[in-house]
């Protein structure tokens, strides 16, 4: 069925194929009969893909990626078609706009998007009266709840530590982890915030937060892909310090190298051609923290292979974006189907034995 209706929404505006796309998932997520047939068409369940990391259950370790779903507005539908997890945001203290438009780009001929979004979300306090409602109208979500914090393009540099904890603070009730996000290259100044001094005092401030609360919840690091083997030793060492609960590797890069098409737009490229450069990160984080941390690994992820070569690595979770753009909305299953094909192959019953074999 996607295969007949993506010429069509590939002959439009991509912004506003993604919110048309947006309007008809949050419709969906306030229709019980709506949710019912996605789940039936899409959804994989068995006890053999669910696993537990940093204090969560996670169904399967498929989830959405943060970008997708910046305002939290259809948690139920994602999880109706099958995510294992979803992750909202980025959301930052101050509603914005973002960059402007156009700033967002396909490039089919290397089944990757170019974005320059600039963080536009309603801001964190619009994100926290919607999932309160949810919450009290539908329960709390299914699997575990991510919420993507980013800095809000008015703050400066120096006050970005009050500017995430504003965030985090008025959205600590309602995310089962946070995720602090220091690599958008779409935000002016942010991937500073990866040099070792000024995260270590922004992890200082929102961990300092997140233990002084009766509840326990896990901070995790989003990374870029374009960091230096030297610079991502030093964030893992801050993740380790200040007792993290995992690594997202990684983030979009400015990297333009061997892509076929002739589009040149500033921004962020995700998709199939930062495939290998997000695996090769993975690779060297999980050498320098064995099992010690988990990580989730994003990135150029579209098919069971590409799935299972991440796991295989040891990465504990996995996460899409630009997949389901080209793949459409059954790629989550087909890839749940097809970690369960391996697992059945190799005799295993868990993921778990799964997970790290090639590390």
């Amino acid at each position: 069925m996607y295969s007949l209706i993506k010429p069509l929404l590939f002959r439009a505006d991509p912004e506003q194929v993604h919110d048309l796309i947006m309007n008809g998932l949050s419709a969906s997520s306030h229709s019980p009969g709506a949710l019912r047939l996605i789940k039936t068409v899409c959804q994989v369940q068995d006890k053999c893909l669910e696993l537990e990391r940093f204090g969560l259950t996670f169904p399967n370790p498929i989830g959405l990626a943060a970008g997708f779903d910046k305002n939290a507005r259809a948690i139920p539908a994602w999880l109706a078609m099958g995510f294992g997890y979803v992750e909202v945001g980025s959301v930052t203290a101050h509603a914005q706009a973002g960059n402007p438009k156009p700033r967002l780009f396909r490039l089919p001929e290397d089944e990757a998007i170019i974005n320059r979004m600039g963080f536009n979300n309603a801001g964190a306090e619009a994100m926290a009266r919607r999932l309160e409602t949810l919450f009290k109208r539908q329960g709390k979500p299914s699997a575990p709840l991510g919420i993507n914090l980013g800095k809000s393009k008015i703050t400066p540099l120096e006050e970005a530590p009050q500017d995430y904890l504003r965030s985090l603070s008025l959205l600590w009730d309602y995310g089962d982890y946070f995720v602090v996000n220091v690599s958008s290259p779409n935000t002016p100044g942010l991937r500073e915030l990866q040099d070792k001094d000024k995260l270590e005092q922004l992890l200082d401030t929102l961990q300092s937060f997140a233990k002084s609360q009766a509840r326990s919840k896990p901070l995790l690091i989003k990374i870029a892909p374009d960091l230096s083997l030297h610079q991502i030793d030093e964030i893992v060492e801050l993740a380790k310090q200040f007792e993290l609960g995992g690594i997202i590797a990684t983030n979009t890069t400015v990297s333009r190298d061997g892509l076929l098409s002739p589009i040149q737009e500033v921004g962020g490229l995700s998709g199939k051609p930062l495939k290998e450069m997000s695996l090769a990160v993975l690779h060297h984080i999980r050498a320098q923290v064995g099992e010690s941390l988990p990580i989730i690994s994003v990135g150029g992820v579209a098919t069971v292979d590409d799935v299972l070569r991440r796991l295989a690595a040891g990465a504990s979770l996995i996460q899409l974006y630009t997949s389901l753009v080209y793949e459409g909305p059954l790629l989550v299953k087909c890839l749940n189907e097809g970690v369960l094909a391996e697992l059945e192959a190799q005799n295993l019953s868990s993921l778990e034995m799964f997970i790290g074999k090639s590390s």
